[in-house]
């Protein structure tokens, strides 16, 4: 059974950084698209960021410049490493692999991704 656990949320004031971890058990996911979602009260799920099997990588204009992501295939990890946090980036961050390495959606929709994990939440106080 594939597992994706997300840790390294919190409350932290705008300006300041969080580097999210999302461990990946059950599967090897080395071939597979891994991307970080986020989701506010009452909007919906959103693409943040997105790491291909060769490291290509895809962000979101509200993020780019700002957000990076990584990932440790050794280890079945994907980071997200958050600078300059404002207080709109306040959402539950969602880590997401795929099983496709060319989903027809494309790496930017939800729909692209089979895994999910449960989210950790990000407070961004101004």
């Amino acid at each position: 059974q594939v597992q994706l656990a997300e840790s390294g949320g919190g409350l932290v004031q705008a300006g300041e950084s969080l580097r999210l971890s999302c461990a990946a058990s059950g599967s090897t996911f080395s071939s597979a698209p891994l991307a970080w979602f986020r989701q506010a009260p009452g909007k919906e799920r959103e693409f943040s960021a997105a790491i291909l099997w060769d490291d290509t990588t895809f962000f979101a204009h509200s993020v780019k410049g700002r957000f990076t992501i990584s990932r440790d295939n050794a280890k079945n990890m994907v980071y997200l490493q958050m600078n300059n946090l404002k207080p709109e980036d306040t959402a539950v961050y969602y880590c997401a692999g795929g099983k496709s390495q060319y989903p027809r959606g494309g790496y930017y929709s939800p729909r692209s991704y089979s895994y999910w994990g449960q989210g950790t939440q990000v407070t961004v106080s101004s």
